[in-house]
């Protein structure tokens, strides 16, 4: 893989003494899926009298709210220890928790950057009628500071996936059901089951290729399942002996992603910037080129520094673009073309030729 060494590590234990033992700033991405704290009564039956499968895992349960918060802290502390300064954390709950883990990721210094709505497409239903049917969850995802740089997000590859349109923070995405779920005796192996659609947004939007993703509540293995199939090396961490022999199971059938598939569209501010004038001094656009619009409308003469004139308008390409035109702006790498063997190209595609020298191989 480019870049490094693949990782592929599940560890079994209690999460905060082995992300303790992890070296410090270590981790690109953490998507963390800790308890709820659900507070259910059991018993909880459907009209026709029959059980609900929810979750009444001894994991789940805790005292009282203050020691759900000294559980929430200590493994936002050792997580916060472990994350590079550039690297990103996400996580998921539902309103039983959520609200109190926010205020934990903001007391210890995290900066949120959204909060993700994760409507189910195919919620269960509200026995009781006493409520609203609770149809989503919510993710939060946070960088490391509110002054933290040159962490991931792959905004156009988000949008490509969205067929070309911004994507929302609002994802319509059913639980995991069908072929995916697991089972053992014909019950649901893992109560909390995470549909693999919900992190391979999660993982394609904010890692890249070759980064380390780290799950400390790994439970049957679908960050890592995920993560393989993306290029992203990964550490879970999981205190069940039962969740983490399935997620064994899952990862030993699961391929890691081929690196001519997994690499995603490149945000245009991760591009390298090349003014107009290194194209002039590199000699790929000659001072006195005439440049015009690929309809021939407007034109303009190339200065020795870079610049443009045309008629009494002289500044920069995007400047004169504007002026020309009688616009408030204008992309001059767009806009304006060259000719090259009777053909008009746009100044941009010389623009990409330096760039891709600019790229670190690989």
């Amino acid at each position: 893989m480019a870049g490094g060494e693949r990782i592929e590590q599940v560890l079994e234990g209690d999460c905060v003494a082995l992300m303790d033992r992890l070296p410090e700033k270590s981790v690109d991405l953490i998507f963390a899926d800790p308890p709820y704290n659900l507070q259910l009564n059991p018993g909880l039956r459907r009209p026709n009298q029959t059980l609900v499968d929810g979750v009444d895992d001894a994991w789940d349960r805790f005292a009282d709210f203050a020691e759900y918060d000294a559980f929430t802290r200590a493994w936002l502390m050792a997580a916060r220890r472990v994350l590079k300064d550039t690297g990103t954390l996400w996580v998921i709950g539902s309103y039983h928790n959520v609200f109190r883990m926010g205020t934990a990721l903001q007391d210890l210094g995290f900066w949120v950057l959204n909060d993700i709505v994760w409507r189910k497409t195919n919620p269960m239903p509200n026995f009781r009628g006493r409520r609203f049917t609770n149809a989503h969850e919510t993710m939060i995802w946070c960088s490391k500071s509110r002054d933290a740089n040159g962490y991931a997000f792959n905004y156009d590859a988000m949008k490509a996936l969205n067929d070309d349109v911004q994507m929302r923070s609002d994802w319509l995405l059913p639980i995991c059901t069908g072929a995916e779920r697991l089972r053992r005796d014909g019950k649901k192996a893992h109560p909390t089951q995470k549909p693999e659609s919900l992190l391979y947004r999660v993982i394609l939007a904010s890692s890249r290729p070759g980064d380390v993703v780290l799950d400390p509540f790994f439970g049957t293995g679908t960050t890592g399942v995920v993560a393989k199939r993306l290029g992203r090396s990964f550490i879970g961490i999981e205190r069940d002996g039962d969740y983490l022999s399935l997620a064994r199971e899952r990862l030993a059938e699961t391929e890691w992603g081929d690196e001519t598939t997994i690499a995603t569209t490149r945000s245009r501010r991760e591009e390298p910037r090349v003014p107009f004038g290194t194209l002039v001094e590199r000699g790929l656009i000659a001072p006195g080129t005439v440049l015009t619009d690929q309809r021939r409308r407007f034109a303009a003469k190339v200065r020795a520094d870079g610049t443009l004139i045309s008629a009494d308008d002289t500044g920069s390409i995007h400047a004169v673009g504007a002026k020309v035109q009688g616009a408030p702006a204008c992309n001059g790498w767009s806009f304006w073309c060259y000719e090259e063997n009777g053909q008009l190209k746009p100044i941009d595609l010389l623009r990409q030729r330096i760039r891709a020298e600019m790229r670190p191989e690989g």
